[in-house]
Parts: structure tokens; sequence; C-alpha cells
């Protein structure tokens, strides 16, 4: 049995564990630790608790670990083994390969787009396992994405193909700042927009129940961001000929009908036949993909 050491840095924390070579993460060797506002503004916050989620895992590992993938929040510099998290403003080019590298003692470390290896993760054991061309995106504190074509990721120049949230579409409501889908779609920037138009919650989860209990503001909130997503995968869709868009994220729980809202939004953007009979469905690995996929790097290579 191969091992790997993985990692996922987020906008909210930082996560490691062990992944055997059939994908499973090895129970006991997941650990995690806060990100958010500390890490944000100290980039010497997020190393320690990149370091300290690192040493925990491989403490916990039942045998010797091979190699380390990471999977980070974008943009990356996969080749310099950088990141710069949009979320996350103190860690301008910060090195978390090196960082990763000093505190397992691993020599090879394998840096990628938290969507890229969630996307890895849904082709190897989940939703996109039979299909070689697929889009697989995040909607959550932010939007990610990664993209498989002919049955491989698709990496890019630096490692950010896949980018989705960070797309231009038409602008939503005449606002005059560029409107990425990540700006119209993701669950805190949805939250934010329903609560200037009045509505009394304040996190997503109470988004959620409000559109089940059928609160005006709250489903036209929700409808605006999964037609946002819609229209970020026909696009992407009709660039790559896309058959399969796989969903997930905390946000895209928002509604049950969520999926259904983004499927119908992609239909109806795209301007060509082949574009508009991708499929989107639900992503199946959960909370364990972006573990899984940073895995992957390194497992599959």
């Amino acid at each position: 049995m191969t091992l790997a050491l993985a990692v996922d840095l987020g906008g909210t924390k930082v996560e490691a564990a062990i992944v055997d070579d059939d994908g499973v993460i090895v129970p006991g060797t997941r650990h995690r630790a806060p990100t958010g506002e500390a890490a944000a503004g100290d980039a010497g916050v997020a190393r320690e608790s990149i370091e300290t989620v690192v040493r925990r895992a491989l403490a916990a590992a039942p045998a010797p670990v091979t190699a380390a993938g990471i999977g980070a929040a974008g943009p990356v510099d996969a080749g310099a083994g950088t990141t710069s998290p949009i979320n996350l403003p103190a860690l301008r080019d910060f090195p978390i390969a090196e960082v990763v590298a000093r505190a397992s003692g691993l020599d090879r470390v394998r840096l990628g787009l938290d969507g890229s290896c969630i996307a890895l993760a849904e082709r190897w054991r989940g939703a996109a396992r039979a299909c070689d061309d697929a889009i697989v995106l995040v909607v959550s504190t932010g939007v990610g994405g990664g993209v498989i074509v002919d049955g491989r990721l698709l990496g890019g120049a630096s490692g950010n193909a896949g980018h989705l949230g960070q797309l231009v579409i038409e602008p939503f409501d005449g606002d005059p700042a560029p409107a990425t889908v990540e700006r119209i779609a993701s669950g805190p920037h949805t939250v934010r927009w329903a609560r200037e138009r009045g509505w009394a919650g304040s996190t997503g989860e109470e988004l959620a129940a409000a559109y089940a209990a059928g609160d005006p503001l709250a489903t036209e909130a929700v409808r605006r961001s999964a037609a946002a997503v819609g229209v970020g995968i026909a696009n992407a869709a009709t660039l790559l000929d896309l058959e399969l868009a796989v969903v997930g994220g905390g946000f895209a729980q928002v509604a049950q009908d969520y999926v259904d809202l983004v499927q119908a939004s992609a239909r109806d953007a795209a301007q060509n036949a082949y574009a508009a009979r991708i499929r989107v469905e639900r992503a199946q690995l959960g909370g364990e993909a972006p573990l899984i996929g940073a895995a992957a790097l390194v497992l599959l290579d």
C-alpha cells in the first residue's frame, strides 16, 4: 500500500490527512486548523497552522509516507510552489510547497489548485468517474473549479486552469464592479446581497431555512446564485465541449433544487446545442474531495 500526505489550504481552514492508493483517507489521520481572519492578516499564523496539521497527520500514519500533494485556494504557481489566495491577502506568493516539505521531511511535494484537486477526486472516485470531459466546481466561501479534458486534468501554464469563479460574466443588476461568478454566486456574497435588500438573516444556514420556507428574498438570492453558476458552466461547456458539470461545496447545499436551478441556467445560457446538452450533477465526495484530490496529484501521477 502506498500512502501520501494530503494538504488542503482554504480561506477558513487548513487540513492534512494521509490517503492510501485506493483514494481512502486513513482513519485517525485527518487534522485541521483554522485560517480565517488571523491567517488572512498574518502569514506566520498560516505557516504555523500548516506545520501543525502536517505533523499531526504524519504522526498518525500507519506506515511510511512517500510524497505530499497540496491543494490550495488560488491563484497558484504550481512550478514555483507558491499560492496567493484571494481570501487570504497576507499570503501573496506564499511558499506553501516549501513549508510542507520542511514540516514533513518529504522530498516529493506537488502543488495544485484546490478546484483541480476536487476535479481529480471526483474523476477518481466520485460523480465524474465515467466521464472524460467534465468540469467540477465548488460553490462555498468562494467558487473554484477544475477541468477534465480527454480523461486528463487540464492544468494550464501555471496550474490555474478551471478557475471558474473568476470568470467575468455579464453584470447583474447594473452593478459597475466586475461581475465574476464568485462575486455573484458564493455563499458570503449571496447572503450579503439578500441582506442589502432587507433580508433579516446573516448566514448561509439561515438563508437555506428561509428558502425552504418560501421567503421571497431568500428565493431570489438562491436563484441568482444558481443562475450565475449556470452561466459560468455554459461558457466553459461552449469553450471546451464538456458533457458533465459536477457541483459541490457547502453553499450548493443551500437548496435541494440548487443543482436543478444550475442545470436550467446553463441550458438557457448556452448559445450552441452541444453546450446546452451539458449535464449538471451533484458532487459525491463532499468534504473529503479536497484531500483525496490533493493526494491524487502524487498517487496518480
